[in-house]
């Protein structure tokens, strides 16, 4: 399945507040569609499957992406649901979310794409590229480039930096210093049930 690209304030109605995907608000307070205003107790599967989808919808990821993500976070010794979350913070397209460089991970992965980013002074085109602690990230020195990212810089979608990173507003470059901790992660979900999705597979 290709990545979506349909109205994503639906999505976001039908999930919750998904920062990454659209920084549109809707006013109606129900979920989308023709079963949205009925009530009725979600089973353990449809939570299970709502929270897998939040972070799908949220980081822009196919539903291949996400399994491999999967498979390489219980690989690792620790939390596999807390490593699952490291592995696709540290992923580039969301660093540049979250330095406020784009006001959503799909515009983030548009300025990778044409070459607007560097990594320790070389163009990276690739938006699953995984920072690493030490990464110096730059905005190329042409005015294009420049113009756009500090437009995005004069309205932010979150409301700071993570910890984790560090900012230079006025040469527009940034750098990672760690791997990010939990409570820094925007997205209110809960990663174990995202485990759990996939190890009843």
């Amino acid at each position: 399945m290709s990545r979506y690209r349909g109205p994503r304030l639906r999505i976001s109605r039908r999930l919750g507040d998904l920062p990454g995907l659209t920084r549109k608000t809707s006013k109606k307070l129900t979920p989308a569609g023709e079963h949205g205003q009925q009530l009725r107790k979600p089973s353990e599967y449809s939570l299970r499957l709502e929270e897998k989808q939040k972070l799908r919808f949220n980081y822009g990821l196919t539903e291949k992406q996400l399994s491999k993500y999967i498979k390489i976070a219980k690989k690792v010794t620790g939390s596999t649901g807390l490593i699952l979350l490291q592995i696709l913070e540290m992923r580039l397209d969301n660093i540049i979310f979250r330095l406020g460089l784009s006001p959503t991970i799909p515009a983030a992965r548009q300025l990778i794409n044409h070459g607007h980013i560097l990594i320790n002074n070389k163009k990276v085109s690739i938006c699953s590229y995984q920072c690493k602690p030490g990464d110096v990230i730059q905005v190329q020195a042409k005015n294009s480039s420049q113009t756009l990212v500090k437009n995005n810089l004069n309205f932010p979608t979150l409301a700071s930096v993570p910890n984790h990173l560090e900012l230079n507003t006025k040469s527009l470059n940034a750098k990672v210093n760690a791997i990010i901790e939990r409570e820094w992660v925007a997205l209110q979900m809960n990663e174990l049930l995202v485990v759990e999705y996939y190890s009843r597979k």
